[in-house]
């Protein structure tokens, strides 16, 4: 038997640190003491060494600009360059000298090419957007810009795209409200900017770093949002965003109505929420990385009323919640796929929020969660568990085949406290709630709540990141 009872209530109680340490968050005062309980440095310690041991997604990809900007301007004279623009032909390319140029600058002849070369700030003067793109095919890069007004009615943002077929490329988009904002505009290219928004508001009344509305088929690849609000991609479809970065936001990534779209390669840390799904379908989502999405509102993946999506090949790890369900999917027979993701170090590995079926889940891998998974109505097990992975799994595999000989069966024991007053789940871990976790468990004085079987467990996981 690969756990005896009284070891997995141990794993349960150095766990718990976990959950602890994001509860401590919300209590400041309290902040100094953590570092005092051996099992949060642990549990701590394990997490550093998984983090440096699998670190090759970021070895391999780059984020936000080509180059770090240094820019030093002799002359510090404003250039206005909205008449440069003006005397520029269509399909012209514009090789900017060094300096400081002001805006708003409205681009509306076609092809035009406006390189900053590494050595020019757009600056918006504190007034509206900075850059208009309303042509087609424009391309510009290289640039700092910076200094847009900080109205939300208006959507001041450094870049606002209203055209089709351009790119914006290589740019450093600071103290903007908005970062960049396509709005009913298609096959664009946003690719390796760095992004954040107005420093001195909170983070609730900045702006989103990237905004698509009724957008369709653009590629965002490559960049680096932060210090922002949010990222939303609200009515657009078939859209492709890779290899981005994003930190210290409030949604990594928010979709609303918003179809047929695909996440890939992608890293989120520190956010509230990495990628929230909601009223949207069809959704490929494969090979990302997610962590630290810790607080109350903490979560991984959000899945709002959204069906036929594939979510497959993730890593969703140190997280309030690793994968949370609302009523998802919202049509039964249109299923969702949650396939070969590694769910770890999270207060709860999966949430669900209501008695909703039609997920297959399957060939996921469950370890030092705090629960594995967490359900709100009666159960979880109208979904459909298949050969997945629980550190927590009592049985053997006789026959070698990577198979547990005997289904993994999931119930709630002391957990039936969290029903009557949720601030209790505080003190899960202490030495009194394990305690009582173990009597249940021996002699259970009322009958325990069932969550979830599957029926053909596996019994070993290879951590696959190990040898990258």
């Amino acid at each position: 038997m690969r756990f005896s009872m009284i070891t997995v209530l141990i794993h349960k109680f150095n766990v718990s640190f976990l959950y602890l340490n994001q509860c401590l968050q919300k209590y400041s005062c309290w902040q100094a003491r953590l570092p005092k309980c051996n099992g949060g440095m642990v549990c701590g310690f394990f997490l550093i060494l998984i983090l440096f041991t699998n670190n090759s997604y970021s070895q391999e990809k780059s984020f936000g600009t080509y180059y770090p900007f240094d820019i030093n301007v002799p002359d510090s004279t404003l250039i206005k360059l909205q008449p440069i623009i003006d005397k520029a032909d269509t399909g012209e390319t514009i090789l900017l000298e060094p300096g400081i140029y002001t805006g708003p600058v409205y681009l509306k002849k076609d092809g035009i090419v406006l390189d900053g070369q590494g050595k020019c700030i757009i600056t918006g003067l504190d007034y509206q957007s900075v850059v208009y793109i309303e042509g087609d095919s424009i391309h510009i890069k290289n640039f700092v810009i910076t200094n847009s007004g900080g109205s939300h009615d208006l959507i001041d943002c450094g870049v606002q795209i209203t055209g089709s077929n351009n790119t914006v490329e290589n740019c450093r988009i600071q103290e903007c409200l908005f970062g960049i904002d396509i709005f009913k505009s298609d096959n664009n290219l946003i690719v390796h900017n760095e992004i954040s928004s107005l420093t001195r508001r909170q983070k609730a009344l900045k702006g989103d770093a990237i905004r698509l509305w009724w957008a369709k088929r653009n590629i965002l690849r490559g960049n680096y949002w932060h210090s922002s609000r949010d990222m939303v991609i609200w009515y657009s479809s078939e859209n492709l965003i890779e290899e981005n970065k994003g930190i210290g936001n409030r949604y990594s990534i928010h979709f609303m109505y918003a179809h047929n779209n695909r996440i890939r390669a992608n890293e989120f840390y520190n956010n509230s929420v990495g990628v929230f799904l909601m009223y949207s379908e069809r959704t490929i989502m494969t090979d990302n990385l997610i962590m630290g999405s810790v607080g109350i509102s903490g979560m991984c993946l959000g899945l709002k009323e959204t069906s036929s999506n594939q979510i497959l090949n993730n890593r969703f790890i140190y997280s309030a919640e690793g994968i949370h369900y609302d009523v998802s999917p919202y049509v039964p027979e249109q299923i969702n796929t949650i396939q070969n993701n590694e769910i770890a170090f999270c207060g709860s590995g999966m949430f669900f929020h209501t008695n909703q079926e039609g997920n297959v889940i399957k060939q996921n891998y469950f370890h030092n969660n705090l629960s594995q998974v967490t359900i709100e109505g009666k159960t979880a097990n109208r979904n459909v568990w298949e050969n997945n992975y629980f550190d927590d799994y009592q049985g053997f595999d006789r026959d070698d085949d990577n198979v547990g000989d005997t289904p993994y069966e999931l119930f709630t024991y002391v957990e039936h406290l969290w029903d009557f007053n949720k601030n209790l789940k505080f003190f899960y871990g202490a030495p009194l709630l394990v305690i009582l976790d173990f009597l249940e468990r021996l002699a259970p004085f009322s009958e325990p709540k069932f969550v979830l079987r599957d029926k053909e467990p596996m019994y070993f996981w290879e951590d696959k990141n190990k040898s990258q």
